[in-house]
């Protein structure tokens, strides 16, 4: 099935110079002359190399599709990372690059999205957003009213996002997966 390069998201399987490539980030670029493109960071699922390509927004690409499967994230031991399928209850295990930024925001029992071809596991896909608990932050400055002063504190998971003044160790809060920023709190 042929799509617009403009329609192309991160995640998405597609075909560039007849491999299938996984789009890992994409930008859309408005050059001085002629028309815009997006400037693309591709990873080759058949040999794994990662190239940068600049396709032309008016460009159609085909879009292989994968198997999206329910899995729970269990845990981590170095590099490997053990998931359980939500409905046979298969567990498997993936190698950190698959995970990448997965340890930041996912604790035991998460429930994640792993994209399949031909059986090959590509990628795992978070949830947009998790609910975590604040191990470390220091505490509100009194008296400090100033805009937009925020305070850097440290997760359960032990990623470190920043947050507002008011909030404080044992709170749960909301963070965004895709970009790490902190969303709001969370009442337990």
């Amino acid at each position: 099935m042929g799509i617009k390069a403009t329609e192309m998201k991160k995640g998405m399987v597609v075909k560039v110079d007849g491999n299938p490539s996984l789009v890992l980030d994409y930008q859309h670029v408005k050059l001085g002359k002629g028309g815009a493109v997006l400037q693309t960071k591709l990873k080759n699922i058949l040999d794994g190399t990662i190239t940068t390509k600049r396709i032309r927004s008016e460009e159609t690409l085909e879009q292989v599709f994968v198997d999206k499967q329910k899995y729970e994230y269990l845990y981590s031991s170095g590099t490997e990372h053990v998931f359980m399928h939500k409905d046979t209850y298969d567990q498997i295990t993936l190698e950190g690059e698959l995970f990448a930024d997965g340890t930041k925001y996912c604790k035991p029992n998460t429930d994640v999205e792993i994209h399949f071809l031909d059986g090959k596991p590509l990628t795992v896909v978070l949830p947009n957003s998790v609910e975590l608990e604040v191990t470390d932050t220091p505490p509100a400055i009194k008296g400090a009213t100033a805009t937009n002063q925020y305070k850097k504190a440290i997760l359960e998971t032990g990623v470190e996002v920043t947050v507002p003044p008011f909030v404080e160790n044992g709170e749960l809060i909301r963070v965004d997966t895709r970009t790490g920023e902190y969303l709001e709190r969370v009442k337990k």
